[in-house]
């Protein structure tokens, strides 16, 4: 290996099921570049996001912190403080230039914001990047979702949209996402895009990352983060992935919708079936949603292998780390839910591979791990300094035939709608979901007799005292440096 320090590039996907990908045990999905970097380094199983929806999850990940430490619990309330001790910053510290392409979801774009700067021509999103700079990337080119492509009223600019414009292709774009918008009867429908696969969202963020890598030439080792939007919904694939899965047979998760255990649950799963349209999930609906979903992983796959490709060719191969993750998974109809926003196995567990530049015996490791911990391994490899307060583990004794595994993991979220903050704790037999505020133990799983939840035993005396322990052990613990403030 180099003595020059490594390069390291972070794949970052949004809303990436854990067991969607053929290393994962799929033989329907086709995923053979998360495949050969699995088979040449680390695939870890149980990776726990530390929140279940995009922009939490995204700040844990940034600064290797918990939800109750950043202070970001939910989508669309708070930007992120540049003041924060991040990734990025740290890589730069320790003498790399950082890149970020893709999504970063680090600020809301305010209705009142966009139509008080907005022009003629529209609101350019692209005024973001000096803020998203601030956390300590070099070089930023930025996407947001695909709703905001086409969001109602107001003209959103971004370098994608520009692309589109260019070629004739934004119109009919955005009127397909407007006719699957989200929070409507249409929201989960599967459709195939009106755009060939060469100008699909991924493709474009692909291309922009080839670009980049192609052109730099600094001494200096790089950090790149390459962070798709996809698979997050509308669940729209190219045309050729969708081809290919269209008469696909994507075995459907368990069909039982979660108990409602107390006025907190009854409230929280108000929400999720609402968001989910569950009256509409029948297993015809929910399989053409899957087609198009897994569409939509194979082209991330297939855009994976052409920058690895392009790194190979410019002879960095040897001296670069590979990582892919995402920020939560997606429920695709499992326990009769869409999306995410809850601690079911589909929705927080996420995908965790790292590929070092030596290759190794492929290793799989199915104990307890969290998206933060591959934020201290990344700054672990390239020899840079902690984020402040972190308590993420460096993966890396991994690698070299040692490491440890957690006790537990943490998630959270909270709902303002019904003033509710939801923490879990996982062990490796059992999952604990409790109310912050009031302490109320609202899910309580064995994951060893029962690995598909389907039996929710938290208000079953019997095991008054497991539930009584992870609290003690794991959940108050956790929670003690909030509750010292």
């Amino acid at each position: 290996m180099s003595s020059k320090k490594p390069n390291i590039i972070y794949f970052y996907s949004d809303q990436h099921r854990h067991d969607a990908m053929g290393c994962a045990g799929n033989s329907v999905i086709k995923t053979p570049n998360l495949d050969r970097m699995a088979n040449e380094g680390m695939r870890f199983s149980r990776a726990y996001s530390q929140c279940p929806v995009c922009q939490p999850a995204r700040a844990s990940v940034l600064t290797g912190l918990y939800n109750h430490q950043h202070n970001i619990s939910q989508n669309f309330v708070k930007d992120f403080d540049p003041g924060w001790s991040t990734m990025p910053k740290q890589l730069q510290s320790a003498g790399y230039t950082t890149a970020k392409i893709g999504k970063t979801h680090f600020y809301t774009p305010r209705r009142e914001t966009m139509k008080d700067k907005s022009t003629p021509e529209g609101f350019d999103l692209r005024k973001y990047n000096s803020f998203v700079r601030s956390f300590g990337f070099d070089y930023v080119l930025e996407e947001f979702d695909r709703y905001m492509h086409a969001y109602p009223k107001f003209n959103l600019i971004t370098p994608y949209t520009e692309h589109l414009k260019a070629k004739g292709l934004l119109e009919p774009y955005q009127e397909q996402i407007r006719s699957i918008w989200r929070l409507t009867p249409t929201h989960w429908n599967g459709v195939t895009s009106v755009l060939p696969q060469e100008d699909d969202l991924t493709s474009f963020i692909a291309d922009q990352a080839i670009e980049w890598l192609s052109s730099y030439d600094d001494d200096k080792p790089f950090f790149l983060m390459v962070s798709f939007v996809a698979p997050h919904v509308p669940l729209m694939a190219d045309p050729l992935w969708a081809e290919y899965y269209q008469n696909a047979e994507i075995a459907r998760g368990p069909r039982e919708s979660p108990e409602k255990t107390n006025e907190i649950m009854n409230q929280y799963l108000d929400v999720l079936f609402n968001h989910s349209n569950s009256p509409l999930l029948t297993d015809e609906y929910v399989l053409n949603g899957a087609r198009q979903y897994y569409g939509m992983v194979s082209l991330i796959d297939q855009q994976i292998g052409n920058i690895i490709r392009v790194v190979e060719e410019r002879g960095l191969g040897d001296n670069t780390w590979f990582f892919y993750s995402s920020d939560h998974g997606e429920m695709l109809g499992d326990h009769n839910l869409m999306a995410k926003m809850n601690f079911y196995k589909s929705s927080v567990l996420v995908p965790a591979i790292i590929r070092p530049p030596e290759r190794m015996t492929p290793k799989v490791v199915d104990g307890i791990i969290e998206s933060i911990d591959l934020t201290r391994t990344i700054l672990d490899v390239a020899g840079a300094d902690p984020t402040e307060g972190s308590q993420a583990r460096s993966l890396l004794p991994f690698i070299n035939g040692g490491g440890k595994v957690r006790e537990a993991a943490f998630s959270a979220i909270e709902f303002q709608q019904f003033n509710a903050y939801l923490v879990m704790a996982a062990t490796e037999r059992y999952r604990l979901t409790i109310e912050r505020g009031t302490g109320a133990p609202c899910e309580l799983f064995d994951l060893k007799e029962d690995p598909d939840e389907l039996n929710n035993l938290v208000n079953d005396q019997t095991y008054k005292g497991i539930r009584d322990d992870i609290i003690k052990d794991y959940i108050n613990p956790h929670l003690r440096p909030l509750q010292n403030q």
